[in-house]
């Protein structure tokens, strides 16, 4: 199957319209499209999980109850969730620009750990050197350059050869994943540890912590980024050049848009925010990266910013209810003796419904024209 034949993200953001016999633009009902492709997937994956938990011996209340109570219900739980939203948000904003592009940016893993490698090794260094402000800028704006760079090949591949980027970057994510790990064990590994990492940012010399909270204030940036993001891509010409570039290629370059140079503006944009991703996990949380490490953060934030329809409000709050279940989940994990990669489950679960929405509104509006 071919996907870019058989789903164009850049025109899934298209006004929700179908067109009658007579040509007559008639809108179909918000709240039924919700239902379908929102509201309905993520019920629908809640209740398979359940039924997937009651086959395994759990009461899926009581897991859920406990996701509820240490995410939200708690000060610390909310804090952790907060911090947690950071990276996912500048996730959001680097795929919300590619899709509405309608490009297939599926390397950000790779341009993410590159990213947080280059930042964890830079940053501790500089220590010292740079007030504390610089050593952050550098380690922000050095991630971003090399989340660009690495999308260069795949980039140059689909702008001038018109290759399929869905390979390209699934092959350049999977190197760079390799090749970051391969750093931190060689080229950026700290000398005086036995576990292979990079040096370590002091927690003095990290982004700002959010009042007399642990919240990161990578959390305020994150959502700066996707709410400029938003408005770039809806309210500004260049966003406009993009999305036309992404619906509709052929009209663009008969409107005069060199759609080459705007492809590679797209690549590097996206895996530029994917790098700052990696950046805001290490400057803010974590202070150094380990051996192969990799949350994996990339492919799961795509069936987010599908089910917010490429909207940086919606990411916004999904990202929240997805953050709150990661957090949640761990300790219902340890109290319930149930895998903690039990949340990917109820993740492939949402991914199915998901699909299956989309399936069902895509045949009810063929069936309104």
């Amino acid at each position: 199957m071919n996907m870019k034949n058989d789903v164009n993200p850049g025109a899934l953001d298209a006004a929700d319209q179908s067109t009658d016999n007579d040509g007559v633009i008639t809108e179909r009902s918000a709240f039924q499209r919700i239902l379908t492709v929102t509201v309905g997937p993520i019920i629908a994956a809640f209740v398979l999980s359940a039924i997937i938990l009651m086959l395994v011996g759990v009461n899926p209340l009581t897991y859920y109850g406990y996701i509820l109570e240490r995410s939200l219900f708690s000060e610390l739980g909310l804090e952790q969730t907060a911090t947690r939203m950071a990276p996912l948000l500048f996730l959001c904003a680097s795929l919300i620009i590619a899709f509405r592009a309608g490009i297939w940016n599926l390397g950000t893993d790779g341009q993410f750990l590159l990213g947080a490698v280059f930042a964890a090794a830079t940053a501790p260094l500089l220590v010292g050197v740079l007030p504390g402000w610089a050593v952050l800028l550098v380690g922000f704006v050095l991630a971003a350059v090399v989340g660009a760079v690495w999308s260069i090949i795949p980039a140059l591949l689909k702008a001038y050869q018109g290759v399929n980027e869905i390979v390209t970057t699934l092959m350049m994510s999977f190197l760079g994943v390799l090749l970051a790990s391969t750093l931190v064990k060689l080229a950026f590994r700290d000398p005086s540890t036995t576990v292979p990492q990079t040096r370590t940012l002091p927690v003095d010399d990290r982004l700002p912590r959010l009042f007399d909270t642990s919240i990161s204030s990578g959390l305020i940036w994150g959502l700066i980024a996707v709410l400029a993001v938003h408005l770039m891509m809806t309210r500004t010409a260049f966003g406009l050049r993009l999305r036309m570039v992404g619906a509709n290629p052929a009209a663009a370059t008969h409107a005069g848009l060199s759609v080459p140079l705007l492809t590679m503006a797209t690549f590097a944009l996206s895996a530029g925010f994917a790098g700052l991703s990696g950046a805001t996990e290490i400057l803010g949380v974590a202070g150094n990266v380990r051996a192969n490490w990799n949350p994996a953060y990339g492919l799961m934030v795509i069936p987010l910013v599908f089910l917010a329809r490429f909207h940086g409000v919606g990411s916004i709050v999904l990202v929240f209810f997805y953050s709150a279940l990661l957090i949640g989940s761990e300790s219902a994990a340890r109290r319930l003796s149930v895998p903690q990669d039990f949340t990917l489950v109820l993740v492939a679960c949402l991914l199915i419904c998901l699909g299956l929405g989309e399936y069902i509104d895509q045949r009810k509006r063929k069936k309104e024209r």
